[in-house]
């Protein structure tokens, strides 16, 4: 393959009419430039109609409507030089603006009951808070002799992804080989994604990444991973580019599909928000300069999310998202004891309570980094770090106890559970009999129990589980992270002040 063959077009030819688009262009896009994905060992050639891949394309065009719609319009969409533009990727300059931006990522989430992890407002707002803070680039160079402004690329990038709404993956870690080894000491250097050579037109980048979680996307944004390891300050395994999902030499391998074409009303949200996951394999792909972000520089690359600010507004999007996850296991837990009729008893009570306390605590830590909002330096309100990294830590920690309850609460009753056609068939007035419950019919109890085991026991649930533990990245790592980050200086400055009083105080307010 040539490099006229690889060119990917350029930005401006790509670019359309800007503003809000509609779940109807949105795949219009997909079915026109459909991403290069591989599932059960063949290509997909349209993502819109493929079995695996149609239900979650069309769930991602009704979060597209859902901004169009006259209830939400106003609230998911902005107005800017008389164009309408998604609410994500508005920049917040208030903490009024955090307030309203907040409440338009819970409505997005809302919509998938907080199991859609990737919908696209999280990448937007990376995005956005990258381009406020594309200075952060300019120290990064290429190695050839290219007038490249790095800086002014991730301008350029956040306001093509604005104004044309796109929707984005991104992938961080290098595949799993050998954790005991760097990248470059495997015995191929490019099994992780590096840089192979830069050319007139761009740089030539070959390996791979994961995890692309919904790689049924308009592009894949390659930020720096956080725990780049390296022994050298330079290292081609640091980078930062962005191309679109069937960029020449660039594939998709997707894990096997949890959506397996049943009826929503047996398998609720595994049939409508099987994101899909993929490890994504670049093959000598060209990346032209225009979409190059930052080469070569491993403390850069380390500290991009930080130092941008988008790791916090990431993480304000993600707070508002399992806000809205525990909201739905309180909700559906609630109704499974209101069905039963289980709620007088004390040990019942004791479980809805512990949904009630992590809600609580998480819409606690959402409003806390909100309201300790500042701006930073690039004049972005950006919300409070250490309520953020509290919800980054104590939700994947706890999400598992999220499911257990609703197996707890629900017992055999999410076990027996005929499907909408055993409803339909031969038996259905024994079932209509039998599986009733004290306060729902069989058919209102069954839906409810069905939704109850797709997000506690199915294999969509056994996802959504191994997904929160390791969203941020490891625990212990993020555990580690926060202990490095988190200023006691004052609480142990008190404590030294207490040990160092002269004895106790009389009433008069003077030592005695």
């Amino acid at each position: 393959m040539t490099v006229a063959d690889k060119k990917i077009p350029s930005m401006a030819e790509m670019s359309g009419q800007p503003g809000a688009k509609t779940g109807a262009e949105f795949l219009e896009r997909l079915r026109r430039n459909p991403p290069t994905l591989y599932i059960d060992g063949q290509r997909v050639e349209d993502p819109t109609t493929h079995p695996s891949t149609k239900n979650m394309s069309a769930s991602l065009a009704g979060l597209y409507d859902l901004q169009h719609s006259p209830e939400y319009r106003d609230l998911l969409t902005f107005e800017e030089g008389g164009v309408r533009y998604g609410r994500s990727f508005m920049v917040p300059r208030t903490k009024e603006d955090l307030r309203t931006i907040g409440e338009a990522h819970r409505v997005r989430a809302n919509y998938g009951l907080g199991f859609l992890g990737r919908a696209p407002d999280y990448m937007n707002a990376n995005v956005m808070a990258a381009g406020e803070g594309a200075d952060y680039f300019a120290r990064s160079k290429p190695k050839g002799d290219y007038a490249v402004d790095f800086s002014e690329n991730m301008r350029r990038y956040a306001r093509f992804v604005r104004d044309n709404d796109l929707c984005l993956t991104h992938a961080l870690t290098n595949p799993q080989v050998n954790r005991a080894k760097l990248e470059g000491e495997l015995p191929d250097p490019y099994i992780a994604l590096g840089i192979v050579e830069e050319t007139p037109e761009g740089v030539i980048v070959r390996g791979a990444r994961m995890m692309a979680t919904l790689p049924i996307a308009d592009e894949i944004l390659i930020f720096p991973s956080t725990v780049l390891r390296s022994n050298d300050k330079e290292s081609i395994y640091a980078m930062g580019f962005a191309v679109p999902c069937n960029a020449p030499g660039i594939s998709f391998q997707c894990r096997e599909p949890i959506d397996v074409g049943r009826d929503p009303e047996d398998h609720p949200l595994s049939s409508r928000f099987d994101e899909q996951d993929a490890f994504v394999i670049f093959d000598d792909v060209l990346v032209p300069w225009e979409r190059v972000f930052l080469l070569y520089d491993v403390e850069l690359a380390n500290n991009a999310y930080a130092g941008t600010g988008a790791v916090l507004h990431m993480a304000y999007q993600v707070v508002n998202l399992k806000v809205a996850k525990t909201e739905a296991f309180l909700g559906t837990a609630q109704s499974i004891v209101n069905a039963i009729g289980s709620g007088q008893f004390q040990h019942v009570q004791s479980k809805m309570a512990e949904i009630i306390v992590m809600l609580e605590i998480m819409k606690g830590l959402e409003v806390a980094a909100r309201e300790q909002a500042e701006p930073n330096e690039y004049g972005v309100m950006t919300p409070a770090r250490r309520p953020l990294d509290a919800a980054r830590n104590y939700y994947p920690a706890n999400h598992a106890r999220l499911p257990e309850l609703l197996q707890l609460l629900g017992a055999s009753g999410i076990i027996m559970m005929p499907s909408k056609a055993d409803r339909e068939g031969p038996l259905g007035e024994q079932i209509a009999r039998f599986l009733q419950a004290g306060n729902a019919s069989a058919e209102d109890r069954l839906k409810l129990f069905r939704l109850a085991w797709d997000m506690g026991m199915s294999s969509f649930a056994g996802r959504q589980e191994l997904y929160e533990r390791y969203f941020f990245g490891d625990p212990v790592r993020m555990h580690s992270a926060l202990y490095e980050v988190y200023d006691s200086t004052e609480a142990v400055q008190r404590i030294q002040d207490f040990l160092n009083r002269d004895g106790m105080y009389a009433e008069g307010g003077k030592n005695q």
